[in-house]
């Protein structure tokens, strides 16, 4: 039997190679489709949640949102650096170890002005009112200042400026032992300032006005101005309505609390002394040196005093002296000195004034005024003729961070011709706040040039407005005492002048640049200052303050865990601070700040989410402590 013809076998698609891949390929793009879509959903959920979702938890270990939050051009949320998963964790694994606070003893404490380690130094030139800090980790106190029982706060400005809750500053020597001469008064529950002074018969106005006779306050070229031994700082505060803003020293002595009573009125103010260091501040920085029966013995040690205020005046300012031995005629019996010893001490005031080239252009009733000359080419020559005082010959007259004074005349810079001024003319106040000035423009060096200068009073009105909620306390009045820690060029000073606040501009010693003489030509005021050390302030004695990249600076100095002590300590109590910084600096920082008791809010700069700079937020004024 033939065998049947051959029949072509079923079609079976799914074996052929060709349809394989085809259909391979449909199916994976199908899915990545669907995985695409399905990612998006999520993200865009979680992201929804993630910036809208209220937050419940609000202890002090959690970064919060804040009443006054920072506006940003970013939408980005807050930062989360938090590890993220599910497992149940007991509460007590969520408790931060806090610091502890100090005795009630330490309520007012001062580290580098401390009573009791005073008296370890010689009381010879009142140096043991200079700064003396403590030195190893063991000396340093690590623990939190109270607040005194009772305190409130403080009165807002301009209302500070005459009067302040006495539960804040509770001493009563200064209100009896100045009780006649008017200085402050205990009113109910409250300390009054009435403007009166020593040498202020007629209060403050009357004294000022009497020094306007002489003196250009109004036309913008007297700007900063150093007021020695300070008192409760009137003079400063009278000075203010001629746009005049004064930096107050004065020692820690027998009159308790002078410098917190000035702090606490809302007027610059910090503890210093004319001892053996030379003022912490660089050369050719005031318009204007002012003392008020000081007690300062200006002609003694070979006229040391006297030629530090020459090296801090700006040539061409003014020197006001009031009190002995001025008009000792009139007042010898009233001081209870004897006629011939104010008679030789006001002559040897004046040789001395001559040989520093300075011009007396007035004494009128108990107020005598020089001038610094302009430039020091007629006193080369009075000096060579003289042979008496010398000129220094260091080559860094800025240098004043624990530079012991030396009895000669800081150089003014070379100039070309009689009437010029050493160093370049400032503008007149307020134009010299945003004009790039004589360091500056002629700078040798060209470290800082004027497009620099004007780069940064970019940057910084940029971030200013980025700081955005917290300008909103400072129009109303929140917050008038501001401390920059590390101030470079004073931006951000300058940044804030449209607001009823002053900056304490701090210069430090580690930073790269030595910018403080920029900062005081631009009619600003601060000091120089070392971060392993306290400031010479009071506890409770600024509202705000700003660090940018100090905790960086001084990772490798000291221990940040004393800043950020120093900086708990000067804040009050419903105060704020922002730290700009590294965001693993910033993240240290902030485990150490939430130690303290202190809710924070992290943030991305205004360099957005990609940049390692980012910002950290601690308002007191929520603190749960």
């Amino acid at each position: 039997m033939a065998a049947p013809p051959h029949q072509p076998s079923t079609l079976k698609p799914f074996t052929k190679p060709l349809f394989r891949i085809l259909l391979t390929t449909i199916l994976c793009s199908l899915l990545y489709l669907l995985g695409s879509h399905t990612s998006n959903s999520i993200r865009s959920s979680s992201v929804a949640f993630y910036t809208t979702a209220p937050i419940t938890n609000t202890s002090s270990s959690s970064c919060v949102k804040l009443e006054w939050a920072i506006n940003y051009t970013t939408s980005s949320p807050f930062l989360d650096f938090k590890a993220h998963h599910s497992l149940s964790v007991s509460p007590e694994h969520h408790q931060i170890r806090r610091f502890s606070f100090c005795s009630k003893n330490f309520t007012n404490y001062c580290p580098c002005h401390d009573y009791s380690r005073e008296r370890l130094f010689t009381l010879k030139r009142f140096f043991h009112r200079e700064r003396h800090c403590p030195g190893t980790s063991d000396e340093k106190l690590r623990c939190l200042v109270r607040p005194p029982a009772g305190y409130r706060r403080p009165f807002p400005w301009p209302k500070s400026r005459d009067m302040a809750w006495f539960s804040n500053v509770p001493f009563k020597r200064l209100t009896n032992d100045k009780k006649s001469q008017n200085w402050v008064r205990i009113e109910g529950d409250r300390l009054v300032f009435p403007g009166g002074g020593t040498s202020f018969p007629k209060g403050v106005n009357g004294y000022i006005n009497e020094i306007k006779r002489v003196l250009p306050l109004k036309s913008g070229s007297i700007r900063t101005v150093l007021d020695v031994g300070c008192g409760v700082a009137s003079f400063a505060a009278g000075l203010l309505g001629y746009d005049i803003l004064t930096m107050s020293i004065a020692p820690r002595d027998i009159h308790e609390a002078q410098v917190q009573f000035a702090l606490e009125r809302g007027l610059p103010a910090m503890l210093g002394i004319l001892s053996t260091y030379r003022l912490p501040y660089p050369s050719r920085s005031f318009d204007m040196a002012h003392c008020s029966r000081c007690l300062v013995q200006w002609t003694n040690y070979d006229g040391l005093y006297l030629m530090e205020i020459d090296r801090v005046l700006r040539p061409g300012g003014y020197w006001v002296l009031s009190g002995p031995p001025i008009n000792w005629k009139a007042n010898y019996k009233g001081w209870q000195i004897k006629a011939d010893d104010l008679r030789k001490e006001q002559s040897n005031l004046e040789d001395l004034a001559g040989r520093l080239c300075w011009k007396k252009i007035s004494e009128i009733g108990n107020i005598a005024v020089w001038r610094k000359p302009t430039n020091h080419i007629h006193c080369i020559k009075k000096l060579k003729a003289w042979r008496s005082l010398v000129f220094c010959k260091e080559n860094d007259p800025d240098a004043a961070w624990y530079r012991k004074m030396e009895p000669c005349i800081t150089p003014l810079p070379a100039v070309d011709n009689i009437k010029g001024t050493s160093g370049g003319t400032l503008k007149k106040w307020p134009s010299r706040l945003n004009t790039a000035p004589p360091r500056v423009t002629h700078a040798a060096s060209g470290v800082i040039t004027q497009r620099a200068f004007e780069e940064d009073n970019k940057l910084w009105r940029k971030r200013v407005l980025n700081y955005g909620g917290i300008l909103d306390s400072l129009v109303k009045g929140k917050y008038r005492n501001i401390m920059d820690m590390n101030s470079g060029l004073g931006g951000f000073a300058a940044s804030l002048s449209q607001y009823p606040v002053w900056v304490m501009n701090v210069v430090p010693v580690d930073a790269k640049n030595n910018t403080l003489g920029i900062i005081y030509e631009r009619g600003l005021i601060g000091s120089y200052m070392n971060w392993c050390e306290a400031f010479s302030t009071y506890p409770r004695t600024y509202d705000l303050v700003h660090a940018d990249g100090v905790f960086s600076m001084y990772m490798s100095k000291c221990d940040i865990v004393d800043i950020a002590f120093e900086v708990h300590r000067i804040v009050r109590p419903h105060g704020a601070v922002i730290v700009r910084d590294h965001v693993d600096t910033i993240w240290k920082v902030k485990g150490i700040m939430e130690r303290m008791g202190w809710v924070c809010k992290l943030s991305h700069s205004e360099h957005g989410p990609y940049h390692p700079q980012k910002i950290l937020i601690i308002d007191n004024s929520i603190s749960s402590s």
